[in-house]
């Protein structure tokens, strides 16, 4: 094995010491992945609380963009659509307590919680106590 070709694809012979990590050449097939079509779920299939719960994940993701809470920071900070969002996920969760179990809604409700005070922490002037985004369905939060 010449100097150059070394990690490349190749397994050291017998004797030639300790292989080295394996490493595909172009020319190799990678493993296969299922497709689209395997990858989906009939609508029908999933059930509600599951549906409720991924839309509630999608909103705080949302709102923590919004809020600048990710590694880019204030790149994509918007405080009037983290309100938006912070204001419909409080009102998903009110909604629908009676729908979910305590053992889905209370981590939401922790992260709701978690996302009010960093709206709070980031506005210039921060809403009174009640006001603020999701306050209408949640009451006053405090830190």
């Amino acid at each position: 094995m010449s100097p150059g070709s070394r990690g490349r694809g190749r397994v050291p012979q017998s004797g030639a010491g300790a292989p080295g990590p394996i490493v595909w050449d172009m020319s190799d097939t990678p493993p296969q992945t299922p497709d689209f079509d395997t990858m989906t779920r009939d609508i029908a299939e999933v059930p509600a609380v599951e549906v409720i719960v991924t839309v509630a994940v999608n909103l705080m993701s949302a709102a923590a963009v919004k809020l600048g809470l990710t590694e880019e920071g204030d790149e994509h900070k918007d405080l009037d659509e983290a309100r938006k969002l912070v204001h419909a996920l409080a009102g998903l969760l009110d909604a629908s307590t009676t729908e979910i179990s305590s053992f889905h809604a209370a981590p939401l409700r922790d992260g709701l919680k978690s996302l009010q005070l960093a709206f709070r922490e980031a506005s210039l002037v921060p809403d009174e106590p009640g006001q603020g985004p999701g306050e209408k369905y949640t009451g006053a939060v405090y830190g």
